[in-house]
């Protein structure tokens, strides 16, 4: 039996159609059942807390979200080179619990401030802020862990089903804040995302265990899971600067953060001109949420192993920059809240169904350190970087006159840019995938002579 209690030969509980339709071996449903899980907890704890925070932000005013990202950029500065000097000192089964446990203690501190009626507005802005950090930085941790876990073979067929895990979650966090709000209220709330991040907690634990397990089957290190990372505190900043993959990396998401940073403020634009109160602008924000998780993980679960398989890595990574380019036209031909909502829906479930997964399958071809400490450091500081820097010239562009029709041109370039650095890095991942596999092979032929 493995840890996760099935046999290693066989899973005569997965029927044949669940088998083809989402691609899981005899073996992997152990591990992939604890993945799903892991993520639903973590998406599912943070969009519990998500329309307060969007709702938040507006209510600082809309001309002043500049400040709010950039506050966040700063508080990712000072988090990156603390995350490093945890990853480079303790084992993987240390500093993931130390991650999550920081951000559940967060919560509770968070719960007890709005019990005592905290200053509003320090308080509000504090909160849109660490939501912003929470949630990059646990789903950044996970997706190293995933790309840790998974082989590249493993990650093109499961890292659509996993994901799927997240957006369920993300499905259920809105509902649960529609229908929980007004009976608990919206502080009472708080308890319960926490309570979500500890079962995440316990799935960690699970599947480093089968991780152990399924490396010892294949010969590799027993331990492999248990070493140190090591190196020093900025070791993920140094890969990044050295290697153009990483840099490549990290102007992908570049791009997909300015977009976004773009479309957000003329989300914040166009919805507060079209919706005149707080609860209503938070109704309007859930239902998008809802639409797009429903979307999603219909994509996630039947199509977007399908898609990379059949179309290559590269083809797919392009996919999403096509959709935001066609939105971007439109919508600065018509500048209305059906235009928004629509292209929102589209480009976020492209985004989380195709582009994300698909993204992190980059990570699966690099070293561990690189997984962990470079990819955390492109996941929060770059991320974030680039709201903050788009935010300041979403704001200059405005303040100039340049209104939403301009912008939404100039965001249509600079996706046909974004585009193309997909499709070379998913050139590249095939050549670093490649370049991998001889070593072993070279050993295999070695052996048998």
């Amino acid at each position: 039996m493995t840890p996760g209690g099935a046999t290693a030969g066989g899973d005569p509980g997965l029927s044949g159609l669940f088998r083809t339709a989402v691609r899981v071996e005899p073996g992997e449903l152990p591990a992939v059942g604890w993945s799903f899980l892991y993520f639903f907890c973590l998406l599912g704890g943070y969009y519990i807390l998500r329309p307060v925070r969007d709702t938040m932000g507006i209510a600082g005013g809309v001309d002043q979200l500049q400040w709010l990202f950039t506050g966040t950029f700063v508080a990712m500065l000072l988090a990156v080179p603390l995350y490093g000097w945890v990853t480079s000192r303790y084992r993987r089964s240390t500093f993931l619990p130390v991650v999550y446990g920081f951000f559940i203690l967060s919560i509770l501190a968070f719960y007890l401030l709005f019990s005592m009626d905290a200053d509003e507005v320090v308080l509000a802005r504090s909160f849109f802020i660490w939501t912003s950090v929470f949630n990059l930085f646990v789903v950044s941790v996970f997706w190293s862990f995933m790309a840790d876990v998974y082989s590249s073979a493993q990650a093109k067929r499961l890292f659509g089903v996993i994901a799927a895990g997240g957006t369920l979650g993300a499905i259920c966090g809105p509902l649960a804040t529609a229908m929980l709000a007004d009976g608990l209220g919206t502080v009472n709330l708080l308890p319960l995302s926490a309570l979500a991040l500890s079962v995440a907690l316990l799935c960690v634990d699970r599947l480093r265990r089968w991780d152990s397990y399924w490396r010892r089957q294949s010969a590799e290190e027993v331990s492999s899971g248990e070493v140190f990372i090591g190196g020093r505190t900025l070791d993920g900043v140094r890969r990044l600067l050295t290697s153009p993959y990483l840099l490549g990396i990290s102007l992908f998401i570049l791009l997909y953060t300015s977009l976004s940073t773009f479309l957000y403020f003329q989300q914040a634009h166009i919805v507060d001109a079209a919706f005149a109160t707080d609860g209503e602008r938070t109704r309007v924000f859930a239902l998008i949420d809802f639409a797009v998780n429903s979307l999603t993980i219909i994509v996630q679960l039947f199509v977007t192993s399908r898609l990379i398989r059949y179309l290559g890595l590269p083809v797919t990574l392009t996919l999403l920059p096509v959709i935001v380019v066609t939105g971007f036209l439109v919508l600065a031909l018509l500048p209305v809240f059906l235009v928004l909502g629509v292209f929102q829906v589209l480009r976020r479930a492209g985004n989380y169904a195709v582009t994300r997964p698909a993204r992190e399958m980059l990570f699966t071809v690099l070293p561990r350190t690189d997984k962990y400490k470079s990819k955390n450091v492109i996941d929060t500081v770059v991320y974030r970087g680039g709201d903050a820097v788009s935010a300041w010239f979403f704001a200059g562009l405005m303040a100039l006159g340049l209104g939403v029709t301009g912008t939404a041109l100039m965001a249509a370039v600079m996706a046909v840019f974004w585009g193309t650095i997909g499709y070379w890095l998913g050139r590249r991942h095939m050549q670093l995938g490649v370049e991998a596999v001889r070593p072993q092979l070279a050993i295999s032929r070695a052996g048998g002579a």
